[in-house]
């Protein structure tokens, strides 16, 4: 299988959003998708960036992504989240993931960070096990804490 792996440019964000919608259904949340393309492209290419995407490519048509951002640790420093990795459930198995996640660290190790992280769903086996025979360690003892936009307005609503 022939692809490359590049920096994603804005004019590939409507393919980049019907990844990110296709990962929404394989993640059981067809629903919850509210970013669109106009977002995608003003915050990823505006003067100050969010976010920075990669993207893999088989005959001009993008069969994957992966989207990184900074983040911050007070204990580490700088560091980098890798927000999704996704690929085009056809082309699973292609050595495509592989690939972005491989950029996903190089890039990490150019911008000198002292940390990249991620969240997986437990249910995932098939990503657990090729994050853990990565090297990765998967923390088992620590919760994802989320608050949506409704959750944020109730709470600001009570102060």
């Amino acid at each position: 299988m022939d692809f490359i792996i590049r920096d994603a440019h804005q004019q590939d964000m409507p393919q980049v959003l019907n990844l990110i919608q296709e990962l929404a259904v394989f993640e059981k949340e067809p629903d919850a998708v509210e970013v669109t393309v106009e977002e995608l492209i003003k915050e990823g290419f505006g003067e100050q960036p969010l976010f920075h995407c990669f993207v893999a490519e088989v005959e001009h048509t993008i069969v994957g992504i992966a989207l990184v951002y900074y983040r911050f640790s007070t204990w580490k420093g700088r560091s980098i989240h890798l927000e999704d990795l996704i690929v085009k459930e056809s082309m699973r198995g292609t050595g495509i993931g592989g690939a972005l996640y491989a950029e996903v660290l190089k890039y990490a190790k150019t911008k000198g960070v002292r940390r990249v992280e991620w969240v997986v769903l437990d249910w995932n086996q098939n990503a657990i096990d090729f994050y853990e025979k990565s090297g990765a360690k998967l923390l088992k003892d620590w919760y994802l804490v989320q608050m949506d936009k409704e959750g944020v307005n109730k709470f600001v609503a009570t102060l």
